[in-house]
C-alpha cells in the first residue's frame, strides 16, 4: 500500500478545508459591509473545489497507473446574489430612497458550511492518523 498517497489525499483535503473556513470567516465578518473596496456592498464568496489535477511522476512512467491526487482549489469567487435592501435613510451609503445596500449572506447557512467545513477537516486529520497508524504496525512486522 501506497502511504504517500494517501497522506498526499489527505494534507489536499484539509487544505481544501482551511481555505474555506478561512472564506467563511471573511463571509460572515463582512456580513454588515456596505461600501467594499469595488463599490457597492461586500460580494459574498464562495469556494470552487475540483480534482487535483497534477500528475506523479510514477505514473508518468508507467503510463497505466491512474494515481488519485486529491483535490485542490479551483477558484475562489463571489457569489451572484442580489444584495439585501434595509430601510435606513440615516445611513451613509443610503440611496435617494433611504435604501441601504447590504451583502446577502445567511449567517444560518454559513455556520452550517463552518460545521460541514470542520467535520470534513477533522476526517481528513482521522484518515491521516489511521494511515500512519497502519505504517507503524507494518513497521513493526518486520522487527520481531
Amino acid at each position: 500500500m501506497d502511504y504517500f498517497s494517501a497522506f498526499e489525499i489527505s494534507a489536499s483535503g484539509m487544505a481544501v478545508q482551511k481555505v474555506r473556513l478561512d472564506t467563511v470567516a471573511l463571509n460572515l465578518a463582512n456580513v454588515n459591509t456596505t461600501r467594499s473596496s469595488a463599490g457597492g456592498p461586500f460580494q459574498p464568496l464562495e469556494v470552487i473545489v475540483g480534482e487535483a489535477s497534477g500528475t506523479r511522476f510514477d505514473s508518468l512512467i508507467s503510463g497505466f497507473q491512474n494515481h488519485y491526487r486529491g483535490v485542490e482549489i479551483v477558484d475562489v469567487q463571489p457569489q451572484t446574489v442580489a444584495p439585501r435592501m434595509v430601510h435606513d435613510p440615516g445611513h451613509p451609503d443610503a440611496n435617494s430612497e433611504g435604501f441601504v445596500a447590504y451583502p446577502n449572506i445567511d449567517p444560518v447557512s454559513e455556520m452550517v458550511t463552518l460545521m460541514e467545513t470542520t467535520r470534513a477537516y477533522e476526517a481528513n486529520v482521522r484518515a491521516v492518523n489511521a494511515a500512519k497508524a497502519m505504517a507503524l504496525k507494518a513497521l513493526a512486522i518486520g522487527e520481531r
